[in-house]
């Protein structure tokens, strides 16, 4: 039930969180699946149902994996809950406060040069159409494409490494964790083709 921007993978997947009464986030709850070793584990906001070792939760508020949280809270109605299941509640205000949370990394990322933003746009609709009318021809053109930006990311990874830029500030430029920016220049640099 998680929310994932394409840009940012899993840096900044986002989620409806549980919030208690007093204001704050219920733990993991488990389950025992049977027997053996495993133990389901979620932090879903419907399991917070009051049910018997079960917290009630009385709000949702989006949440995202690098800490944020949103301000808006958001009440539940256990009814609708119980009568129309989980995957139908309506959690579109923590969704778009999510949201407003991605638009806000994506302004403080680096700023793409307009015209290689605008050159990426004309490309994507071009590959797309080619796609519908010529497939293989767009599967060599993205082979190409694969292959430039192979290049094109090795060389800037090396750079960025060179100017020894801090990892919170290179996280921050690319929209990333520490550690995603950190796993990203390092896949670039040696070149490997598995992708975030």
């Amino acid at each position: 039930m998680g929310w994932r921007s394409e840009e940012f993978g899993a840096s900044h997947e986002g989620k409806a969180q549980a919030v208690l009464a007093d204001g704050s986030e219920p733990g993991p709850r488990y389950f025992d699946v049977g027997s053996g070793p495993n133990v389901h584990k979620t932090s879903d906001w419907w399991v917070y149902d009051g049910t018997p070792r079960a917290p009630q939760a009385t709000d949702l508020r989006a949440a995202c994996v690098c800490g944020w949280r949103g301000l808006a809270q958001y009440v539940i109605d256990w009814s609708d809950v119980e009568r129309n299941g989980p995957d139908l509640y309506d959690t579109s205000g923590p969704y778009g406060d999510w949201n407003q949370h991605i638009r806000e990394v994506t302004a403080r990322t680096v700023p793409l040069p307009a015209a290689v933003e605008d050159l990426l746009e004309r490309l994507d609709e071009q590959l797309t159409a080619l796609a519908m009318d010529a497939p293989l021809a767009a599967l060599r053109a993205v082979a190409a494409l694969e292959r430039t930006t192979r290049s094109v990311g090795r060389a800037a990874a090396c750079m960025a490494e060179a100017d020894e830029m801090p990892w919170e500030a290179i996280g921050t430029a690319l929209g990333l964790s520490e550690r995603d920016a950190c796993a990203r220049l390092r896949r670039y640099s040696l070149g490997l083709d598995h992708r975030m």
